[in-house]
Order: C-alpha cells, then structure tokens, then sequence
C-alpha cells in the first residue's frame, strides 16, 4: 500500500505490524506509532485470541499540518533525515488524548465535526511536541521528495502493489524523468520490469521455500490469484500451482 499523508496510529486492543524495504515495526495495545509520508508498506492487523482487533488511526494531512504551522509559527529548522516511522513513548497526556477520541471512533452516530477533528489534530500534534520535541522537523518538513537512488528503490519495493505515478513521486522524480531514467537504469519499461521481478521471486518461493501461490500472490503485487496464474503461465510455460506440486515432496 501507499502511505501518503503522516499518520498517528494507536491500538486499543491486537498487534499491528508495519513493514517498509527498511523498517519492521510491531505494536500491540497502548502503544502509538508515527507513520511517515510518501511510502510503500504493508499493515498488518491481528486481534488477541477472544478479542477483537481496535486501533486508531488520525491522518495528519498537509493541508492541515500546513495552517497549524501557520496559525501556531511552527516551522521545520532543517530537512527531517531520521527514521520514517517512529514509535512514540507512552505517557498519560497522549493516552488521554487518545481515549477523549475514541467515543467518536465507536460510535457512528457521534462522527467529529470538521471544527472539532482539526482541535484534536492541533491538540495531538502538541502533545507529539511536548513529548518528543524533535519531531518539529518529521512534521513540518513540507519540503519535495529529493531525486533518489532509483536501481536502489526499486530493487527494495518492487513487489509493493502502488501505481506507477507513485513510484516516480516517491523517487523524486516525474512521471517522464521516471520512465526515462527507468529505461536507462533497467533496460525495459517499468510495467514490464516490475511483473518480471514479481514473477521471478514467485518462482523462487516456490521452488527454494515451497511456499503456495495464493499465499504469496498478493505480498508480490499483484491484484487477483487469476491474474497472478495467467502471467506466471505466460512466462514459465506452466501455472504456479503445478510447480508447487511439483515441487511438494515425494
């Protein structure tokens, strides 16, 4: 998935993981996470045993981040260069602010009005300041994703299911200086590029760690378990799940 705006994130009750090409992050109830802009990751969400899965989630969009900056004079001092994701130590002013949320989180009929959600945000950001004063610059850096390493990028988010767009926004680059610099780094156009790695690593699953095609097909990019089969045939000459069984022990 594509996570574009930051977002504060809590869980009532179950474990949440987040996985990024360089970070991997679990947490499980109480506990808050700050998810960073432009990125691809996965979400996981597991309830506790007899338990249903609750978590929290506030989008802190830059629109938004931007008048706060304004209305408050606040401002980044330099470029934020540190983690994309960082977990948030708990104290009892966020968990407060955080329960004062979630009678309008349970019921459907008690929804926020847009005066009072952008009090809470505001009220959530200084209290993200006060405990962690440093997050001044992972906030209010509203500066454009710097041209980056594209063979490097690639290579590590290539089985993430985002368009193409995305990916030249988050390289820095764009739609036309992508596919450009794609050709030139790769050799093939981005489309074809990425369903030959994602089909590739398909194979390697299967055969090196035995791993069944509808359990990989959607962590590889790809939308359907038809679409998965029909292109793994077209390129391999048989479908995945004859190669699982293939290679399933004798």
């Amino acid at each position: 998935m594509f996570l574009e705006p930051p977002y504060l994130n809590t869980t009532g009750s179950g474990q949440l993981v987040l996985q990024t090409s360089g970070q991997n992050i679990s947490m499980t109830g109480g506990e808050m996470l700050l998810i960073g802009k432009n990125q691809v990751g996965t979400l996981t969400k597991t309830p506790f045993p007899e338990a249903n899965y609750e978590t929290i989630v506030i989008s802190l969009q830059e629109d938004l981040l931007r008048r706060i900056a304004l209305e408050e004079k606040l401002e980044a001092d330099r470029r934020y260069v540190g983690p994309p994701n960082i977990l948030i130590p708990s104290n009892e002013f966020l968990q407060g602010y955080f329960q004062s949320i979630v009678p309008y989180a349970r019921r459907s009929g008690a929804a926020m009005t847009d005066e009072m959600g952008i009090l809470k945000v505001k009220e959530g950001i200084k209290l993200l300041l006060l405990a962690l004063p440093g997050l001044r610059n992972f906030l209010f850096d509203f500066s454009q994703p710097h041209k980056i390493d594209l063979e490097k990028f690639m290579l590590s988010n290539f089985h993430f299911n985002v368009p193409i767009e995305k990916f030249a926004q988050l390289t820095g680059r764009s739609l036309a200086g992508f596919k450009r610099d794609f050709q030139k780094t790769f050799g093939s156009p981005p489309r074809q590029w990425l369903q030959d790695m994602r089909l590739n690593a398909a194979k390697q699953l299967i055969e090196m760690k035995h791993q069944k095609p509808s359990a990989i097909y959607l962590e590889l990019g790809f939308e359907s378990l038809s679409h998965f089969s029909y292109s793994f045939k077209k390129k391999f000459g048989m479908a995945p799940t004859e190669l699982y069984y293939d290679r399933s022990p004798k």
